[in-house]
């Protein structure tokens, strides 16, 4: 037991969701592991690190700067940059970086430096967040043919709701528009090396989808959007701390800030070293969230503080010291945020730098079986 909040990173789950969605997928199909924002709240030098052992064909972060920190850090796999800026352009060919490029904006900053730089096309097919649209790739495709320096690396797209089966006409939809426009510009311009469109939820529902690389996020670190799918995978991160201090409420004592829950009946509280300047949001406060303490739910009390939460556990034995569970491989991330309205994505990237990071290693080779 520790003493502490921590969050505990387990490279045997990263592995085994790993081998899960390589098993989703063609021999020949690439797979690109998506680290961005910490690797999804956890550390991106440790995930980078246990998939390059593994064996991953790609990595992709959103910003520049997430790709030099691998690059310095010793990563040697190909990185996908998702959204590059422009003042931050010439870091690319500085730390070999790929640019998902979305806009002629960053088409002609790119092409005005006349060296070589592998490039992914991003179409926009209705998530209209990122991309070119239908209308440009007669322009495109020229830009492109003037530009060889540029290497036709990639051409990629990202779909809006892979995981809603009420929103599959919509998913087959944006997958017709990607071929169709994909296919154009190949003809255009004489094709790309990669085509890739699934995320997580595309690499598990759409396997028509999967054409040469796929990408994964937030399956690699054990959610797969899919109740069904649950038992396939194994959260990657589980988040603990401890009691610091348990009180005796009396009818009207005020709990917290503001007084925001007040006793009706005789009442134990315990109080937690863990709050919103940790990534535990105030929507878990007054009931919506809650901890687990010796197998029993503890629901959060109050408003949530900046460095504490304090839970109900009045019906629970334990004492100050007693280890807390906030999120773990058998209770969930997902479900803890689903409960106040929200999503394991916000939750896990939302974990402060401040929390311990502690780590399952691989341990042996039967994690490295391919």
């Amino acid at each position: 037991m520790s003493g502490h909040t921590r969050l505990v990173l387990d490279a045997q789950a990263l592995a085994h969701n790993y081998r899960v969605l390589r098993s989703k997928t063609a021999p020949q199909t690439a797979l690109l592991g998506v680290v961005k924002a910490m690797a999804y709240g956890s550390d991106s030098l440790f995930v980078a690190r246990t998939l390059a052992q593994l064996g991953i064909d790609y990595l992709a972060v959103a910003y520049v700067p997430e790709g030099i920190a691998l690059r310095e850090a010793g990563i040697h796999t190909p990185i996908l940059v998702l959204h590059p800026q422009l003042d931050q352009l010439d870091e690319l060919w500085n730390y070999c970086l790929e640019p998902s490029v979305y806009s002629f904006r960053v088409l002609q900053a790119l092409s005005a430096r006349k060296e070589q730089l592998p490039i992914h096309i991003k179409l926009n097919t209705g998530l209209n967040r990122l991309g070119f649209d239908r209308e440009d790739l007669a322009q495109l495709g020229q830009y492109l043919n003037q530009s060889p320096h540029l290497k036709r690396t990639g051409i990629l797209s990202h779909l809006a709701a892979s995981e809603d089966p009420e929103q599959d006409q919509y998913t087959r939809g944006q997958l017709d528009e990607f071929t169709a426009m994909s296919d154009e510009l190949a003809q255009l311009t004489g094709g790309f090396t990669y085509k890739h469109l699934c995320n997580t939820s595309g690499i598990l529902r759409f396997p028509e989808a999967h054409f040469d690389l796929v990408r994964s996020g937030i399956g690699l670190y054990g959610y797969p959007n899919d109740v069904a799918l649950e038992q396939e995978f194994i959260p990657f991160a589980s988040l603990y701390t401890v009691i610091s201090q348990i009180h005796h409420l009396k009818p009207g004592n005020g709990i917290g800030y503001n007084r925001a829950e007040v006793a009706k009946q005789p009442m134990k509280i315990a109080t937690l070293p863990i709050g919103h300047a940790d990534g535990i949001s105030r929507i878990y406060g007054l009931g919506k969230g809650g901890v687990w303490i010796n197998d029993q739910w503890a629901p959060i009390v109050g408003n949530v503080c900046m460095d504490m939460i304090m839970v109900n556990v009045t019906d629970i034995e334990c004492a100050e010291g007693d280890e807390v569970v906030v999120f773990d491989q058998r209770h969930r991330a997902d479900q803890l945020a689903e409960g106040a309205g929200t999503i394991s994505y916000e939750l896990l990237t939302a974990l402060s730098r401040r929390i311990k990071r502690s780590y399952v290693p691989l341990e042996d080779s039967k994690w490295l079986q391919k």
